[in-house]
């Protein structure tokens, strides 16, 4: 795309009292959530345009949580009970304790009083901490006796220690359950308590325990203490690390399905493991996967018990690694993928434990459901190069294919070809930062083969497959515009997508001039595009396209030129008439820009195709002064008026007054042009 030019194409004139009204709402950000990223805050709590629930409160369990039985269809917690936020203990007694359903936001630390204090949890809830902030200090959670359908996520539970390493006189567990089913234990970091970090008991079953941090304990994770041989239980994807015994003990289970756990007695610590994974009674165990290192007596038995092992690997274990007896086939329950053992480290180091957003914590659980492909530049993956990973997704992949890239800069260009949909490509740090795929490819850049690449063909990143994903990295176009003022055409795409269902989470979009080019595979297709949580960076245009695209929760971050002036355009839509267009919601507009020097947008009628009908909306989000007081501009023969660019409820120094130059929505306009509104049926779902 193209700036404006002096030569005027088509131009059309039309009156419009309302602006178009979109479908009923169906998904919105939720009012109660401040994310705190590596990056900076990421939105307001107050500034949210409403609470209903957001994506993330409908996960649902994998695993033997995610069974239909005992009258429980899986476990899926609170969904749809009130999302509340608590910082103090009698908040969280008071909604975890009620009768009706609730999705409890743990948005600090709270310590319990009396030490050791268990909260006795019933049926129906979600306990989730916000970001890494929730905090239980010196007690736990209780499931009694048919407590049922519970998430307990993204917490650490913490320090109940007595100073008494095997503790009998006090039974301070982190999550304890009497009797309980269809639990999901999830992302959290369990740690330093007096008794147990977590006990099955008395029955409970059809629980799921996934992606935990197990640390600096004596006894672990006990399961059983009952003479019935009752418990069906998944254990995925944890890292347990300093915890000497129970890890887990499972005693009379009738199916234990243990998978892709790493085990880590690391040298020089003070804590040293007694035994691994431990099948008692008349336990029937499938053990997969896993990972033993260092682990004394990794894997035993009992004469009556059963443990089939399947794809494991020990590294400097000692001591009892057992196998024997018939068990069952996971398979026949719930579907489920293995990552390699080996992968593990890497995989549960930077995935296991409480997450910096909640919609991350889904990525990686869903992940594990997926085929994953891993990606590093050091040779310690399966693939060295992003698109050689893509390379080997199947055509017409029936399901998810998860690409994990390791930490590193990639200099190369990757293309998602539209015959290999449902795949994500997730960068496994700590930060976004992380991961860089980078490229310098400009609209005027030769191609070897004759020609420029024009702006699509720029892209660093081309998504033309549906159900694609990208999380935790940066996608980059670092084109040199300084250095190439002789080459006609700076437009550098970084990404660009030209699908439906995509979801971009906790990425970065870096760029210049068109950065992210938002588009559908023909003029006639939808194409749906939902960015979160993320941040996007650029100068002129460089939120643009036909898509239906929501950019919400996020920060777009403007840039100087290449001179060091100051002036720019944020979106340029070249919205189909009839279709929604792009919104930002929820968001923040910043950057080291001179006051009054950019818009919000301007109508892209591209090839002067005047039946379009280009749409920006800006509602709730934090403008700077960098935002002109007449944010919208002409473009190429084109009235903005012509077309739908309109505000809702902005603030901060670059908000202003509606007047003709300046048009807000009315409250009634404004309840059809939510999230939900563009989203049009589809819910985002991290996997």
């Amino acid at each position: 795309m193209s700036e404006p030019r002096s030569k005027a194409q088509h131009r059309r004139r039309r009156s419009r009292t309302a602006l178009a009204v979109g479908v009923p709402l169906a998904l919105t950000a939720a009012g109660t959530f401040t994310y705190g990223t590596d990056l900076g805050i990421l939105g307001s709590s107050g500034r949210q345009a409403s609470a209903a629930a957001p994506a993330w409160a409908a996960d649902t369990a994998d695993g033997f949580a995610s069974v239909n039985s005992l009258g429980q269809n899986g476990t899926y917690g609170g969904r749809g009970g009130q999302i509340v936020t608590v910082t103090t203990q009698a908040e969280l007694e008071k909604y975890a304790t009620a009768t009706q359903p609730y999705v409890i936001v743990v948005a600090g630390t709270i310590a319990m009083n009396p030490v050791g204090k268990e909260i006795k949890v019933q049926s129906d809830k979600t306990i989730v901490g916000r970001g890494s902030a929730g905090h239980i200090v010196g007690g736990g959670f209780f499931l009694g006796q048919g407590v049922h359908n519970v998430i307990i996520r993204n917490l650490t539970i913490r320090d109940a220690y007595q100073g008494i390493w095997n503790d009998k006189d006090h039974d301070f567990d982190a999550i304890q359950m009497d009797g309980a089913h269809h639990v999901w234990i999830d992302h959290n970091d369990l740690r330093h308590m007096a008794d147990g970090l977590i006990d099955v008991r008395k029955d409970s079953t059809n629980v799921t325990v996934s992606w935990n941090r197990l640390s600096d304990n004596n006894k672990t994770f006990g399961i059983g203490w009952t003479e019935n041989v009752k418990t069906d239980i998944t254990i995925h994807h944890n890292w347990l690390r300093e915890t000497e015994q129970r890890n887990p003990s499972t005693d009379n289970a009738a199916h234990a399905h243990l998978y892709n756990n790493f085990l880590e007695d690391a040298p020089g610590t003070a804590i040293k493991s007694a035994y691994g994974n431990y099948s008692r009674g008349g336990t029937k165990m499938v053990l997969e996967n896993s990972l033993f290192q260092g682990v004394k007596n990794p894997v035993i038995k009992d004469s009556g018990a059963a443990i089939v092992q399947r794809g494991n690997s020990f590294s400097g274990t000692s001591g009892r690694n057992e196998s024997g007896g018939s068990a069952f086939d996971p398979k026949t329950y719930y579907p489920y993928s293995l990552d390699k053992a080996a992968d593990l480290p890497s995989i549960l180091k930077a995935g296991a434990g409480p997450r910096a957003s909640i919609g991350t914590t889904a990525a990686s659980t869903k992940a594990a459901a997926a085929t994953t492909l891993t990606v590093a530049q050091d040779g310690s993956g399966q693939y060295r190069t992003v698109q050689a990973a893509v390379n080997a997704v199947p055509a017409n992949n029936p399901s998810r294919v998860v690409i994990a890239v390791k930490p590193g800069t990639y200099r190369e260009l990757v293309k998602v070809p539209s015959n290999k949909p449902h795949v994500t490509i997730q960068g496994t740090g700590g930060s976004r930062k992380d991961t860089t795929i980078v490229y310098n490819n400009a609209s005027g850049t030769p191609k070897p083969g004759g020609g420029t690449y024009g702006t699509g063909g720029s892209a660093t990143v081309a998504v033309e497959a549906d159900d694609f994903q990208a999380r935790n990295l940066t996608i980059s176009n670092d084109f040199d515009e300084k250095a190439n003022q002789s080459l006609d055409g700076h437009q550098a795409v970084a990404l660009r997508t030209a699908a439906d269902k995509v979801f971009l989470d906790g990425i970065i979009v870096s760029g210049d001039q068109d950065t992210l080019l938002l588009d559908t595979a023909s003029k006639d297709r939808l194409g749906r595009v939902y960015v979160s949580n993320s941040y996007v960076i650029g100068n002129v245009d460089f939120i643009f396209g036909r898509a239906t695209a929501v950019v919400d929760k996020s920060v777009i971050t403007l840039k100087k030129r290449w001179n060091g002036t100051s002036a720019g355009y944020i979106t340029a839509p070249s919205t189909a008439a009839n279709r929604k267009g792009i919104l930002i919601a929820n968001s923040t507009v910043n950057g080291d820009v001179s006051a009054g020097s950019f818009y919000l947008g301007r109508p892209w009628h591209a090839g002067g195709d005047a039946s379009l009908d280009p749409q920006t909306t800006v509602r709730n989000t934090n403008l700077s002064s960098a935002v002109k007081s007449t944010p919208w501009t002409d473009m190429s023969g084109f009235s903005w008026k012509d077309d739908r660019f309109a505000e809702y409820a902005n603030y901060g120094a670059g908000a202003g007054q509606a007047s003709t130059n300046r048009p807000h929505l009315s409250d009634a306009q404004a309840a059809n042009q939510e999230v939900g509104d563009w989203l049009a049926g589809w819910t985002p779902s991290a996997s």
